[in-house]
C-alpha cells in the first residue's frame, strides 16, 4: 500500500462528479435543455448514439449515491450544479425545484459529515443562451456571474468550497476549435474568443461568490493540465512542445496568476482578443486554490498540415494505455503539481480529478476486480506524495469517478468508476478501486491517531 503519511493530516480525501455525466432527469422539475442535450442529438456526435437523458438517473437515486459516499469514508464530495437546472433559460426566474435539488444534496452531505465541493460550471450551457451567441457572446460572462450569485446565496451558508468553471479548455478547444464536444463548432476564431469569455466568467464569478455567500468562500478554478514534450530534439519539435504548452497550460495559467494571457500566443492564433479595460485584473482576481485535473501527458510532433497550431499528438512511449488509448504516466501528476508550486507560486493546490477508464464486467457474483484501475489510483497518488515531499502545498485529492457515468463523446463505453453502473437496472457496486481507495483513506487517517 502507498505510504501516505508525508500528506498533511488535514488532507482532503474526495471523489468527484458532475451533473450531465450522472443526473439524467433533463425533463424533470423544471429544467430545459442544456448544449449537451442538443449536441447528444446530433448524428454521429456521441458514441453508439449515446445520451445523458438517464444517465446515471443521480437525481432519482442520490441516497443510493449519498451511501456510496459513506461506504467510501471520503471527506468531501465534489459535485456540479446544472445550470439550465437552477436558470433554465440562462438569465432571468430561478427555477425553484432545481434548486432545492441541490440543497438537499447539501444537507445530506453534511449531515453525514461530508464536505460539499461545488462546480458551478461544467459544460452545461443552457441552451437559450447557446442561441444567443454561447461563450462567444461576452454577455454570457455577465449571465454566469448572475447565476453564481443566485446559488452562492442559496447554499453559501453551508458551502465553503466553490470551483467556478471546469475545464475551460475542453469547452473552448474542444467544444468550439475541434466541434467534439458541445456546441460542436469548428472555428479557431470562435474558440479563442470562448476561451477569453470563459476567463472572464471565471473573473467575474469569484467576485458575485464572494458577494453573495453568506460564509466566507474559498474559491478556485479546476483546469486540465498535461505536461508536452517533443518527440525528437529536432527544432522543429521542440518548437511545436512549446506551441503546445502554450495552447493546453499557459494559455490558463498565465491569465490565473496574472500574467495575462500569452503574447506568443496570441500570433499564433492570429485572433484580436475582445478585451475591454479592466478585465485582466477581474481574471486574475486572488483566488483560494487552484483544482488541477490530470490524465495524460502529451508527448508532440512538428506537422505543418495541422492549421494554425502545427503539431499533432503522438503515442507515449510507456506501454501501459487505458481503454481511450491515455497513457498511464504518474510522473507527470508529480511535474505538473511541482510546477504550479515553483513556476506560478500556486499557495494551495487540489487534484480535483485523476482517473482512468477500462473495460470493467462484474464476475457472477457482481463484484468487479479492477487491478488496473486500482494501480493506476495507487501510482498516482505516490506521484501525489513526491510533489509533498519537495515542497507543494497540496491540500487534497478528488478520485474521478464515483460512478461509472455518461462520458461526453464517449458515449457510456469508457468506465472511469470507484463503484459500478449497471446501467440497464441502476444497480451499483463498489469495485475493487474503491474498496482499495477507502483503506488508503483509512490508513492516512491512522497516522495521526
Amino acid at each position: 500500500m502507498v505510504e501516505l503519511s508525508p500528506l498533511r493530516q488535514d488532507f482532503v480525501w474526495g471523489t468527484a462528479t458532475s451533473a450531465y455525466q450522472i443526473e439524467g432527469a433533463v425533463d424533470v422539475d423544471g429544467r430545459l435543455p442544456s448544449i449537451w442535450d442538443t449536441f447528444c442529438r446530433v448524428p454521429g456526435a456521441i458514441d453508439n448514439g449515446d445520451t445523458g437523458d438517464v444517465a446515471c438517473d443521480s437525481y432519482r437515486c442520490w441516497p443510493e449515491d449519498l451511501e456510496l459516499l459513506k461506504q467510501l469514508g471520503v471527506d468531501a464530495y465534489r459535485f456540479s450544479i446544472a445550470w439550465p437546472r437552477v436558470i433554465p433559460t440562462g438569465s432571468g426566474a430561478v427555477n425553484a425545484p432545481g434548486l432545492a435539488y441541490y440543497d438537499r444534496v447539501v444537507d445530506d452531505l453534511l449531515a453525514n459529515g461530508i464536505k460539499p465541493f461545488v462546480t458551478l460550471y461544467h459544460w452545461d450551457l443552457p441552451q437559450a443562451l447557446q442561441e444567443l451567441g454561447g461563450w462567444e457572446n461576452r454577455d454570457t460572462a455577465y449571465r454566469f456571474a448572475e447565476y453564481a450569485a443566485v446559488v452562492g446565496a442559496k447554499l453559501g451558508d453551508r458551502v465553503t468550497d466553490w470551483a467556478t468553471l471546469n475545464e475551460p479548455l475542453c469547452s473552448a478547444w474542444i467544444g468550439h476549435w475541434e466541434g467534439r464536444m458541445a456546441p460542436g463548432i469548428t472555428d479557431p476564431a470562435i474558440a479563442v474568443r470562448a476561451s477569453y469569455h470563459l476567463m472572464l466568467a471565471h473573473g467575474l464569478g469569484v467576485a458575485a461568490l464572494r458577494a453573495s455567500a453568506p460564509k466566507s468562500p474559498s474559491v478556485g478554478l479546476v483546469v486540465n493540465l498535461s505536461g508536452v514534450e517533443p518527440v525528437s530534439t529536432e527544432p522543429a519539435d521542440i518548437r511545436a512542445a512549446q506551441v503546445a504548452d502554450g495552447h493546453i497550460n499557459r494559455w490558463w495559467l498565465d491569465p490565473l496568476f496574472g500574467r495575462g494571457f500569452p503574447a506568443d500566443m496570441v500570433d499564433v492564433y492570429g485572433v484580436e482578443l475582445p478585451e475591454q479595460p479592466g478585465d485582466a485584473e477581474l481574471i486574475a482576481a486572488p483566488t483560494d486554490f487552484v483544482g488541477l485535473n490530470y490524465y495524460f501527458r502529451q508527448i508532440v510532433k512538428a506537422d505543418e498540415s495541422v492549421p494554425v497550431l502545427g503539431f499533432r499528438q503522438v503515442p507515449g512511449p510507456n506501454p501501459e494505455h487505458t481503454m481511450l488509448d491515455w497513457e498511464v504516466h504518474p510522473a507527470g501528476l508529480e511535474e505538473l503539481i511541482l510546477r504550479l508550486t515553483k513556476e506560478y507560486g500556486a499557495e494551495k493546490i487540489y487534484v480535483t480529478e485523476n482517473g482512468s477508464a477500462w473495460v470493467d464486467q462484474p464476475d457472477q457474483d457482481f463484484n468487479v476486480h479492477d487491478t488496473a484501475r486500482t494501480a493506476y489510483l495507487e501510482g498516482h497518488l505516490a506521484a501525489c506524495v513526491r510533489a509533498v515531499e519537495q515542497g507543494a502545498p497540496l491540500a487534497g485529492y478528488f478520485a474521478w469517478s464515483l460512478l461509472d457515468n455518461f462520458e461526453w463523446a464517449y458515449g457510456y463505453a469508457p468506465r472511469f468508476g470507484l463503484a459500478y453502473v449497471d446501467y440497464p437496472s441502476g444497480e451499483r457496486v463498489m469495485k475493487t478501486s474503491g474498496k482499495t481507495y477507502r483503506e488508503l483513506i483509512a490508513s492516512h487517517r491512522a497516522v495521526g491517531v
